[in-house]
């Protein structure tokens, strides 16, 4: 097959409705936004904890970094309980 024959099989791509890879899209994306969010929170909250250690006088944003960063991680590990045993 070259670039210019059309795939040959059952007709459908890969996100027509009905595929294995449409049902899974809806669970990669939480994955991708709660990865995301994660990430934003762990730089946030040790780069606010660098600061703290250099003098900053802004615990209170190192505090709320972290206190956000294991809220979401607790609620990422429910989230994957909840959709194991589902």
């Amino acid at each position: 097959m070259n670039e210019r024959q059309a795939p040959t099989g059952n007709g459908l791509g890969d996100l027509e409705p009905g595929t294995r890879q449409r049902a899974q899209l809806r669970t990669r994306l939480a994955d991708v936004a709660w990865t995301a969010l994660c990430v934003v929170l762990a730089l946030w909250a040790v780069w606010s904890a660098v600061d703290l250690a250099r003098g900053a006088t802004a615990w209170a944003y190192c505090a709320v970094a972290w206190v956000l960063l294991a809220v979401a991680l607790a609620l990422r590990v429910v989230a994957v309980r909840r959709r194991a045993s589902l």
